[in-house]
C-alpha cells in the first residue's frame, strides 16, 4: 500500500512539472506575439534609433575617413590640452581598400584638411601619447603613394597619433637599395624631431585594420604579417619584411640596416638576423589585425633580384657591426615640404661607394638650392 501511494505521489509530481514546464513555455510565446504586434504599432522609441545608428556605424565602419568627420582644428596646443585616451575612441577596425582609378593627390590632400606642410599632423582636440615617423623609400612610384598616403593619412590619425611621413627618393638610375634609403630616413627623422617610433613602410602595402597600432613595442615590431599575397600568413617565422617598427633605442642597438643589399631580396632576413644578435626579438600583432593589401605591380625596372644577398646573409653574424648607421654615407639632393609628406631626395652612390650624379639636361630644375643641396651626412 505505501508502496503504491509513493508511485502515485511521484507522478503527481511529474505531472505537476509538466504543467509548470508548459505554462511557462506558452507564457513566454503569448510575450513574444504581444511583443511583436506592439513593436508593428508602436513608434519608434530611443531604444530602435539607438540600433540604427549601430547599424549605419557597422555599415561605414570600412570607410577610413568615417570617423575623422567631426574633427575640427584647434585654436592652440597649450599646456591645458589633455592627453589622448589611451585607447583612440576613432578606431573602428577592418578597413576596405580598393583603388580607385582617378584618385588624384588634390584629392588626398583635400579630405586631409588637419595635414600640415610636410605631412605633420597632431590630433586636434588632445595631446598625443606617441610620435610616429613613417618612412617609406621610394623611387619611380608615384601611382602607389597616392593610394598609400590616401588611406594611411586618416588610419593614423584614427589612432590620434603625432606624426610625420618622410618619402626617400633615391635619385639616380643605379639598382635600387631599400635597406639604405630607410638608414637615410632614420637619420633625417630624427634630425627634425625627437620621434619616439619609426615605422619603417613599403610604399605598396595598404594597412586594413586600424587596431593594428603604428607605436612601438618594448621590442622591434613587425607589423605586416599578414598579406594578402601570403594568403593572409606569415610566410615564415623570422620574416620581417613590408612594414616593421623600431624605436630609435632598438635601431641603434642594431647598428641600423645594411647598407650594402643593393636589389631586391635578402636585407629583410639581414635585419630580422640583427635583431636577434642584438639580443632583441621580434613581436607582432595578431594575424586578424595585422592584415594588409599589396597593390599589384610589374617587377621595377632597377631593382632586380639580388644574386649575392645568400652569401651576405651566411655573414652577418661578422658583418652586422661593421655595416650599417656607423657606415653610412650620402649626399642630400633636396629637401620639400609637400602638402602630404617631406619628399627627400638621395644621392647613396652605388656598390663601390658615394659618386657625383651624373647631371641630366634638367639637373638644375631638379636640385633645390635651398634644399642644402649635396650635403654630407
Amino acid at each position: 500500500m505505501v508502496g503504491l501511494q509513493s508511485r502515485w505521489r511521484y507522478l503527481l509530481m511529474f505531472l505537476g512539472i509538466q504543467l509548470v514546464v508548459m505554462a511557462l513555455l506558452s507564457r513566454e510565446g503569448y510575450h513574444k506575439r504581444v511583443t511583436y504586434f506592439i513593436r508593428i504599432f508602436r513608434k519608434p522609441d530611443l531604444t530602435s534609433s539607438e540600433h540604427h545608428n549601430r547599424t549605419a556605424v557597422t555599415v561605414a565602419a570600412g570607410d577610413v575617413y568615417a570617423n575623422l568627420f567631426n574633427l575640427s582644428k584647434s585654436h592652440s596646443h597649450g599646456d591645458n590640452m589633455p592627453y589622448c585616451p589611451e585607447t583612440s575612441p576613432l578606431i573602428g577596425g577592418p578597413i576596405h581598400v580598393s583603388f580607385p582609378s582617378g584618385l588624384t593627390l588634390a584629392e588626398v590632400q583635400r579630405k586631409n584638411p588637419l595635414v600640415i606642410r610636410g605631412g605633420r599632423y597632431r590630433p586636434p582636440n588632445c595631446e598625443a601619447r606617441h610620435k610616429t615617423a613613417i618612412i617609406i623609400p621610394h623611387r619611380n612610384r608615384e601611382h602607389h603613394l597616392k593610394f598609400l598616403l590616401y588611406y594611411l593619412h586618416p588610419f593614423l590619425q584614427r589612432q590620434q597619433l603625432s606624426y610625420g611621413i618622410y618619402v626617400i627618393h633615391q635619385a639616380g638610375n643605379y639598382t635600387f637599395n631599400r635597406a639604405k634609403l630607410m638608414n637615410v630616413g632614420f637619420r633625417e627623422a630624427m634630425r627634425e624631431e625627437d620621434w619616439d617610433c619609426l615605422f619603417f613602410h613599403d610604399v605598396d602595402l595598404i594597412p586594413e585594420d586600424d587596431r593594428n597600432l603604428y607605436t612601438c613595442d618594448a621590442n622591434p615590431k613587425h607589423a605586416a604579417i599578414a598579406m594578402d599575397k601570403f594568403g593572409y600568413k606569415l610566410p615564415y617565422k623570422m620574416y620581417f619584411g613590408g612594414v616593421s617598427a623600431l624605436s630609435p633605442l632598438h635601431y641603434l642597438k642594431m647598428n641600423g640596416f645594411p647598407n650594402n643589399y643593393w636589389g631586391w631580396g635578402g636585407e629583410d632576413d639581414d635585419i630580422g638576423i640583427r635583431v636577434s644578435l642584438a639580443g632583441m626579438y621580434i613581436t607582432r600583432p595578431s594575424l586578424k589585425t595585422g592584415r594588409y593589401k599589396m597593390i599589384k605591380h610589374k617587377l621595377d625596372k632597377g631593382n632586380d633580384e639580388n644574386p649575392k644577398r645568400f652569401n651576405m646573409l651566411a655573414k652577418t653574424r661578422q658583418t652586422w657591426k661593421q655595416d650599417g648607421m656607423n657606415t653610412l654615407e650620402y649626399e642630400v639632393v633636396s629637401r620639400d615640404y609637400l602638402p602630404l609628406y617631406a619628399n627627400i631626395t638621395v644621392n647613396i652612390g652605388t656598390e663601390t661607394g658615394l659618386h657625383p650624379l651624373p647631371q641630366s639636361p634638367h639637373a638644375k630644375d631638379e636640385q633645390k638650392p635651398a634644399a642644402n643641396a649635396s650635403a654630407r651626412r
